[in-house]
């Protein structure tokens, strides 16, 4: 039973969500899958790294799936652009691997990276998507003294979905940066792991405190009350893309989130 991987990407605005639901819902891997059959005749189980909430993007989603009997190498470039030509235009594979039946899309991950992009500016723009556009300015300093203090391992309770059935709570986040291109504020936080709804929660309580003036170091306050009701609002999930996941145990993840493209 051979095991394969993919990378996948997709706009996650018309999409419920990542994870296939029991209706008829529109999900990322139930296109996935549906394609899979289409090709196959078989239905193949996907495993994906993580979940992605209703709106949020991915460009380097990984999956794996294994096939119990079947003559097709998927790995074969004909293929991909079949399964491609089978999915929607808002979801494409960029590569099929074969994969050691020992890796696990979701528990060999080691890390992931999420970006969350702002456009600041007086007027929108036609061309603007996948983004929050705001017309305030944003203050770049204030935002990344306020990420300083999410570095490392943390309760981030304060900055979870109050409704999810997941009792993880501990993350420990490697690299948290802001930086600035053009009209474009990109953040850019890499993490062992991702709590329900915790990138959005962070960037919309950062963005609260700096709208109503508060030092940045509020931030480290709500950190440590681990209460979902001291934080502030949720970032729409537009904005919010996740960028790689991470499997070399033995990499530095500066260096990973340096060269996020290779």
């Amino acid at each position: 039973m051979p095991r394969y991987v993919l990378k996948l990407e997709y706009k996650g605005t018309n999409f419920s969500g990542s994870q296939k639901q029991l209706s008829n819902i529109r999900t990322v891997q139930g296109e996935l899958e549906k394609a899979f059959s289409t090709l196959t005749k078989q239905n193949i189980r996907t495993i994906f790294s993580g979940r992605t909430d209703a709106g949020v993007h991915a460009k380097g989603q990984i999956v794996h799936f294994d096939v119990n009997s079947c003559n097709i190498d998927f790995t074969d470039n004909k293929i991909v652009y079949s399964l491609n030509g089978l999915l929607p235009v808002d979801m494409s594979i960029a590569w099929i691997k074969l994969s050691n039946m020992d890796f696990h899309a979701q528990k060999s991950a080691v890390g992931r990276f999420y970006r969350y992009k702002i456009i600041s500016r007086k007027q929108r723009s036609a061309f603007d998507e996948d983004c929050l556009f705001i017309r305030e300015n944003v203050d770049v300093e204030y935002i990344n003294k306020a990420l300083s203090f999410l570095i490392g391992e943390h309760d981030f309770s304060s900055f979870k979905k109050v409704k999810t059935s997941n009792p993880a709570k501990i993350c420990k986040i490697y690299l948290a940066k802001c930086h600035k291109n053009n009209d474009e504020i990109l953040i850019d936080i890499v993490a062992n792991r991702f709590l329900y709804g915790m990138v959005r929660t962070i960037v919309g309580t950062i963005l609260y405190l700096e709208r109503k003036s508060l030092s940045p170091e509020s931030l480290k306050d709500i950190l440590k009350c681990r209460n979902r009701a001291k934080a502030g609002p949720t970032a729409s999930p537009q904005g919010l893309t996740l960028m790689k996941v991470i499997y070399d145990k033995n990499i530095n993840m500066e260096m990973a989130y340096e060269n996020i493209f290779s």
